[in-house]
């Protein structure tokens, strides 16, 4: 199911693809729909037992105590910081490099955001630099795994423990990724997981807090939602909830999707696989990074750094001329310390040097399941004709 047609119509006579290649294209199947019909026929399409499920069997994938759904993984990281008593004149350690802007949960709760920058190749958070941005208000470090790669989690554990902050994990991006050996989402004091597009788990729109801790998932619990029996409750009232619950039609859907996870994540490696292949047929292209440490990767998505060549506006020029032959591509990151609420906060260019020469130059191409080898080839001369036309030749590390 959800297929695209693939024909001898699919191409026209002049090579130019006939169809839309979208940049994500949630891999789903007559399981999902089954699943989501069974919730929608039940008498109870909310505080049902379907998110019971979803978070009792997403706990068992990744071996940890607790795991609570949540409608996104900004919300879950704003419910944890919550939870943690964080707030107005507090600081929170962050990247500002990322496709998805779960960090802009600190903002939401009050707190500030102090941006530290990252590693050249892996693109996650440095220990040593998020250090240097420590003080006396800093309540938590945040700490991602930028397009699935997992970052240097034990020395950001060492850090953690050495100064006695909570360590939170964004895992939005990073499902099915390991870092010598152990799952992306078992690192963090608590770990967030985003469900919406384009994760390779998708429910629509959804997030996973998982933890171990049973003080801190207790008290993300009554600042997420009230339970019905709890709703003439006087006491328990002292911790206002958002009503930020999963629905039981996005859970079904999101387990449906974990019992598939695995073969997901396999045919999202072929596809990778296939690119690699035509993306090293340019001199000078290497394949992505993967750091010493780190068991597998699962990419977000299927991301070219261009060259030193390039600037911010050639790579957003080539994002428009694919988009002139149908195939949607995207910069990869918009840093988060250069857009206008940070910006009215005092962050300028040149304050996270390596943030902003990775993320000019970073281009994310369509990654998923529904692709094949002749698209891909497609996908990538077509790049490859972009970058000749701006001027700048072919795409480099």
């Amino acid at each position: 199911m959800n297929e695209p047609a693939h024909d001898a119509d699919e191409f026209d006579e002049g090579g130019a693809v006939s169809v839309h290649i979208p940049l994500c294209d949630p891999d789903m199947t007559t399981q999902e729909l089954k699943a989501v019909d069974a919730v929608l026929r039940s008498a109870r399409v909310s505080n049902g037992v379907a998110v019971e499920d979803f978070e009792r069997e997403f706990a068992a994938y990744l071996g940890r105590r607790y795991a609570l759904a949540v409608p996104s993984g900004t919300i879950g990281l704003f419910l944890v910081l919550a939870a943690r008593g964080v707030g107005p004149g507090d600081e929170v350690i962050a990247p500002s490099f990322s496709f998805r802007e779960t960090a802009q949960a600190i903002a939401a709760i009050g707190a500030t955001p102090v941006f530290a920058d990252i590693d050249y190749w892996s693109g996650a958070l440095v220990a040593q630099k998020a250090e240097a941005k420590i003080t006396d208000r800093t309540k938590a470090i945040l700490a991602s795994n930028p397009n699935g790669h997992p970052a240097d989690w034990s020395s950001l554990r060492e850090l953690a423990d050495r100064t006695g902050l909570p360590l939170i994990e964004d895992s939005s991006e990073a499902i099915g990724s390991r870092y010598k050996g152990a799952l992306a989402g078992t690192f963090g004091d608590a770990s967030i997981f985003d469900f919406s597009q384009p994760a390779p788990l998708t429910c629509g729109e959804g997030g996973m807090i998982v933890t171990d801790d049973p003080d801190l998932a207790m008290a993300i619990r009554r600042r997420r939602a009230h339970a019905p029996e709890e709703r003439g409750s006087v006491a328990i009232t002292g911790a206002p909830a958002l009503q930020a619950r999963m629905s039981d039609i996005a859970a079904a859907l999101g387990l449906a999707q974990l019992r598939r996870l695995e073969a997901i994540l396999e045919r999202r490696r072929t596809i990778e696989h296939l690119y690699g292949r035509f993306v090293q047929s340019f001199e000078g292209v290497k394949p992505p990074y993967v750091a010493p440490d780190v068991t597998e990767v699962h990419w977000f998505l299927y991301v070219v750094h261009l060259g030193t060549r390039f600037t911010k506006s050639s790579r957003d020029a080539i994002v428009d001329d694919l988009a002139t032959e149908k195939v949607e591509a995207a910069p990869y990151c918009n840093p988060l310390h250069l857009q206008r609420l940070y910006i009215d906060r005092g962050w300028r260019r040149g304050d996270l040097f390596v943030t902003e020469k990775l993320a000019d130059r970073a281009l994310a191409l369509p990654f998923h399941c529904h692709l094949n080898e002749e698209r891909i080839e497609f996908i990538v001369a077509t790049m490859k004709d972009a970058s000749v036309n701006v001027g700048a030749g072919a795409a480099i590390y």
